[in-house]
């Protein structure tokens, strides 16, 4: 996942140079058709998920997302990251926001937020300006004895 500017600039330029090489390896006639094809299919497939995480921070970035939904608890880490993005801050906004440097939101993203107390969360969340709304689905019920 693209979490800053720098990432998506780097990512950019790694997707311009995996279509080039697909471009080049479409032209080369000098291997095994199915070295080629395994060749073809590996560059199209890594250049597919760098267009594709391309993508999402492009949509995250442009605002048109109000609403990230998540499947479970384990999801929130990612989700802040993406609201922070969808938000217009930066790592260092945020880190600010919270008294903190730059580097510890970088930490906290790069680990997808694993050292992060549960109060840090909702200080990212509350420094985000974004609403939590979860479910919690309890187990089914013992039958009693």
């Amino acid at each position: 996942m693209i979490s800053n500017e720098r990432q998506y600039r780097i990512t950019k330029g790694e997707a311009e140079k995996f279509s080039r090489a697909l471009q080049e390896a479409v032209r080369r006639s000098d291997i095994d058709s199915l070295l080629q094809t395994l060749e073809h299919d590996a560059l199209r497939s890594q250049l597919h998920d760098l267009e594709q995480e391309l993508r999402e921070y492009e949509m995250l970035r442009s605002g048109e997302e109000s609403v990230l939904k998540l499947e479970s608890f384990a999801e929130l880490p990612r989700a802040l990251i993406k609201a922070r993005v969808a938000s217009g801050l930066t790592q260092k906004d945020l880190a600010d926001r919270l008294g903190l440097k730059e580097q510890q939101i970088q930490r906290y993203e790069a680990t997808d937020y694993t050292a992060a107390s549960v109060r840090r969360l909702k200080q990212v969340i509350e420094a985000l300006g974004i609403r939590v709304h979860a479910d919690i689905f309890l187990g089914t019920p013992k039958a009693s004895m």
